[in-house]
């Protein structure tokens, strides 16, 4: 990843923090970027109240959907024309269409001009991030994963002015998720940070964040999953989930979300089953190298562990997770998303080479358990 930027981060309630935090960014009128279960939960409501209370005045952009595709970041820039900034209250998907607004709206033309990083050449407007779920680190991130309208290949776009100028970490956020959904957020957070710490563009830094991040996210997930109320443990979560992205963007990811981007395009799979299912077999491919399989044996030590295979899929059991055969995924599909996963960016920072024939093999240890 790119920027090496990191973004001030406020942790506590967004009734106190979040109004003083965006005015103290020079943002009098923004667009409060949201999706209908946020303001069902009424955060958006609280958001609302306290940018107006600091003298913000604010627009309200609230139909964003699940994997936002370039028609969702064109309408999020239609919404946003005279604003002097974003507020993304949501989960990633809100976030990252807060950006793909930012980016259309300065620059114009369409999200596929901006894949890759630093294809913007007007400066985006700034972004402030307040994460309702422990799940996509998009808040420290300076990329944003818009998928195509057509093909709905996830294309990742980065550039400087991406990364939010300043995040809001409220762990009562967290806690209207179902129990599904901070299963599925979870886990994809624990992905971010084992193939973070792996991935072959990995620095000393980059390590660190993320066995950091596994630690907070693998002992806490099971506890948030027992006890939804438990606001130390999402707290624990929350902040797991933002080393994470920060260690993605100081590095990358890998096979695990090469192979499940086809997944979730093709059959609906949400993108924290098809992660997490792959996980497990990504991480005996890799372990054949011997410096990657001593990375993984540290990790699990941290949670008390042998094997980090095994603790994935533990974690796995617990969340309740559905196999690929509930979402219809067939092995008579394997080739074809063998031929997609070997396409996705991701794939290029595994630490062992992957090609279509690689992929096919793991998506059939998948599908033949």
């Amino acid at each position: 990843m790119a920027s090496g930027l990191t973004p001030a981060i406020h942790e506590g309630s967004i009734d106190r923090l979040l109004g003083s935090v965006v005015i103290d960014r020079g943002l009098r009128e923004v667009l409060l970027v949201t999706d209908p279960g946020v303001t069902a939960a009424g955060h958006s409501a609280r958001a609302r109240r306290s940018l107006e209370a600091a003298g913000v005045s604010v627009r309200v952009y609230d139909k964003v959907q699940s994997n936002p595709t370039n028609r969702d970041a064109q309408a999020c820039a239609a919404a946003a024309q005279g604003v002097d900034g974003f507020v993304a209250v949501g989960g990633g998907s809100c976030i990252d269409t807060a950006k793909g607004g930012s980016f259309i709206v300065t620059n114009g033309g369409s999200m596929a001009d901006y894949q890759g990083f630093g294809h913007a050449k007007e400066p985006l407007l700034p972004i402030v991030a307040v994460p309702t779920t422990a799940g996509t680190g998009s808040e420290v991130q300076s990329y944003t994963l818009i998928s195509d309208d057509e093909t709905h290949t996830k294309m990742a776009c980065g550039a400087m002015g991406a990364m939010p100028v300043a995040t809001v970490l409220d762990a009562e956020l967290t806690v209207t998720m179902s129990r599904q959904q901070t299963a599925y957020t979870g886990l994809d957070a624990i992905v971010h940070a084992v193939e973070s710490a792996v991935c072959n563009t990995r620095t000393d830094a980059s390590t660190a964040l993320a066995f950091e991040a596994f630690a907070l996210l693998a002992t806490h997930l099971l506890v948030v999953l027992e006890n939804p109320q438990n606001l130390e443990a999402r707290t624990r979560m929350l902040r797991g989930s933002m080393l994470a992205g920060r260690a993605i963007e100081a590095s990358m990811l890998g096979a695990a979300h090469a192979s499940a981007n086809p997944l979730t395009a093709r059959f609906g799979v949400p993108h924290g089953v098809a992660v997490a299912t792959m996980l497990p077999h990504v991480i005996r491919f890799n372990s054949d190298d011997p410096n990657v399989a001593k990375i993984y044996t540290d990790l699990a030590a941290q949670v008390g562990r042998d094997t980090l295979d095994k603790q994935i899929e533990i974690l796995m059991d617990h969340a309740q997770i559905e196999s690929l055969e509930t979402f219809g995924v067939q092995s008579d599909t394997i080739d074809e998303l063998a031929k997609e996963a070997s396409l996705q960016w991701t794939g290029q920072f595994n630490p062992r080479p992957v090609d279509t024939t690689a992929f096919a093999v793991l998506y059939r240890q998948v599908l033949s358990r």
